[in-house]
């Protein structure tokens, strides 16, 4: 089941080493001992490419945080700076080198790497600060598309959807448009793009442009995709809002996934011990790696959370049966063999154990009453129930003073499958929500509106049905145990996303012209010339295979389902997933939420 395209036929492994490269060219540019001053949100996406010991073999002694004041002692010939191009970030560094003590010797020497790209403002700040001077080296590091796993990369670019949405600001765009390209030099041109909405429009036309200006970059590898899908966020603006069903899904709804790593509550994970009761209890969160390198998880990560139990339980039986083998091994053959499958058995146990115990983290909130409440207003929106007037639920949890995200999550759901809301009905929800939670939430409301989620139905019509029928994006029959079709990561909605990325595999788009026409942005397709000789003949049985790139961010429940679409035994389609960030509803309200300190008297 979980054959994930590490087996398939695109390997990032060739991304991730041009990474590793360009980061050895760089270091060794700085010779001698090194110290790494890193801009926290990078050492994250910076850890999937490069290990530690990468770093150590050239040099590198010490890491320390960015932060305001002295730099840390450290006896080195270098500190260098890995920060992303942000003004409030050059004033730290700033800071740190103007308190460097000039005195002191030897002299240590400064150097700038700026992810993704360097930023002539920033060096502007610098050189006003009067400290540009100070770094021998300023290069950039373009660390645009992350492989997270064998068919998924993202930028993790936090602020990508309100940057596009809100401030018109298209660098996001400009970086994803440079990602493809650096794939395509890798893994050969993409002979077909097929994208929807405004910004899917403006990196098509920026790759096509980078082309032309640089013909060299037309190379003579074969090509790896068939086919490039650019999708923008708000073309389906509802999927992140609902709340993913599947494995993985619920994990980053409830403790957020980053970079591939989770924290938990450590109480689960403490080894029961005979007689000793509850003392010594691990008071640190556990952390733990989730990829598809851990056979179990990539067997259940895409699964409906409902489906999992009986996976596990299955394989509590398998292990302990094969523990008990040991008993039977008798020749000093049957023991050697035994012992040489000895590791991979603990491996597997201690992955069982782990995973029984996020299940039964996640198992005490589904089964709880709020989630299902929660989660059947959720259902009744979606399948277009009571989507035109106030929603008493609603109202209960603002009375009852919810979590504002929460209620934003489901004040937006109402008004995405409604086509906006009538003017006092929206005014009802934005009186109570400002009543309850403080004014300084008006701008929050503000980016809200400005993006699309929460808005004035206008001219009187609503197209959600229409667009909920024809794509059939509504699911009465849907088995989560063996589901028969993508809806089963929602437990009965399938992402409009992912639904258009089926249907553009077959029949084709032209089969839903009028639909495409109620969704945002336009609809288009390019076709890249492929050098002669490069033209693909397909193999009998051999599948296409479509990069889907989500500009906006992507949720693990969309990528359950690609990954669905993949495995489907007639499908004919493999997909690989890129992405601006990997997001839920909650991370992505937050990064459209306006911080407004309230006054201090």
């Amino acid at each position: 089941m979980a054959a994930h395209l590490s087996s398939g036929r695109v390997n990032l492994t060739a991304l991730r080493e041009a990474g590793r490269r360009e980061l050895r060219e760089f270091l060794d540019k700085c010779a001698g001992s090194k110290a790494i001053v890193w801009d926290e949100y990078l050492t994250g996406p910076f850890g999937l490419i490069a290990q530690y010991s990468l770093l150590k073999e050239h040099e590198v002694e010490k890491m320390f945080t960015l932060k305001p004041g002295r730099l840390p002692q450290a006896d080195v010939r270098n500190v260098i700076f890995f920060v992303r191009p942000r003004l409030e970030l050059m004033d730290i560094i700033t800071d740190n080198v103007l308190r460097e003590d000039r005195g002191r010797s030897p002299q240590r020497d400064f150097h700038i790497l700026f992810v993704p790209r360097r930023s002539l403002l920033c060096e502007q700040w610098l050189k006003e600060q009067g400290v540009l001077g100070s770094f021998i080296h300023r290069e950039q590091y373009s660390l645009d598309l992350i492989p997270f796993d064998g068919d998924l990369l993202s930028m993790e670019a936090e602020s990508a959807f309100k940057e596009c949405y809100l401030e018109s600001d298209q660098t996001s765009l400009y970086h994803a448009a440079k990602g493809l390209m650096t794939l395509q030099a890798l893994y050969g041109t993409i002979p077909q793009i097929f994208g929807k909405g405004e910004c899917a429009r403006h990196v098509a036309n920026m790759m096509i442009r980078m082309k032309r200006e640089f013909p060299g970059s037309q190379n003579s590898i074969f090509p790896v995709f068939d086919t490039l899908l650019l999708l923008d966020r708000n073309v389906d603006l509802l999927t992140p809002l609902a709340t993913q069903l599947t494995y993985e899904g619920l994990i980053d709804e409830i403790y957020g996934i980053q970079n591939t790593y989770v924290k938990l509550p450590p109480e689960k994970f403490a080894p029961k011990k005979q007689g000793e009761g509850g003392k010594d209890l691990p008071t640190e969160p556990k952390k733990l790696q989730l990829n598809s390198a851990e056979e179990l998880y990539a067997e259940i990560r895409d699964k409906n959370f409902n489906a999992v139990g009986s996976v596990l339980s299955k394989k509590a039986k398998v292990i302990s049966a094969a523990f008990e083998e040991r008993h039977h091994a008798k020749t000093v053959g049957e023991i050697k063999q035994f012992v040489s499958q000895l590791p991979h058995m603990q491996a597997a146990r201690s992955s069982l154990a782990n995973h029984t115990s996020i299940a039964e983290l996640i198992k005490d909130i589904t089964t709880s009453e709020d989630f299902f409440d929660n989660l059947t207003v959720e259902q009744e929106f979606m399948s277009g129930i009571d989507t035109d007037k106030v929603n008493n639920y609603i109202e209960d949890c603002i009375a009852q003073k919810h979590p504002l995200i929460k209620i934003l999550r489901l004040v937006c759901l109402q008004s995405v499958c409604n086509s906006g809301l009538k003017q006092k009905v929206l005014d009802h929800y934005k009186r109570e929500i400002l009543q309850t939670y403080g004014y300084e939430h008006i701008l929050t409301l503000n980016n809200l509106e400005k993006a699309g989620l929460l808005k004035l139905q206008t001219g009187g019509r609503n197209n959600y049905p229409t667009i909920r029928k024809t794509l059939r994006l509504w699911m009465d029959d849907v088995n989560e145990q063996n589901p028969n079709d993508i809806s089963y990561v929602y437990s009965g909605y399938a992402p409009l996303s992912v639904r258009l990325a089926q249907l553009l595999a077959r029949p084709g788009w032209r089969s839903i012209e009028e639909v495409l026409k109620m969704l945002p942005g336009p609809h288009f397709e390019e076709r890249q010339q492929l050098p002669t000789g490069l033209q693909k003949k397909r193999q009998h049985g051999e599948n296409r295979v479509t990069l889907v790139f989500f500009l906006g961010g992507v949720t693990y429940a969309e990528i359950a389902a690609l990954r669905f679409l993949s495995q489907m035994e007639d499908g004919g389609t493999e997909y690989v997933i890129a992405t601006t960030k990997l997001i839920n509803g909650t991370t992505w309200i937050k990064s459209l939420m306006e911080k407004l300190e309230p006054a201090p008297f």
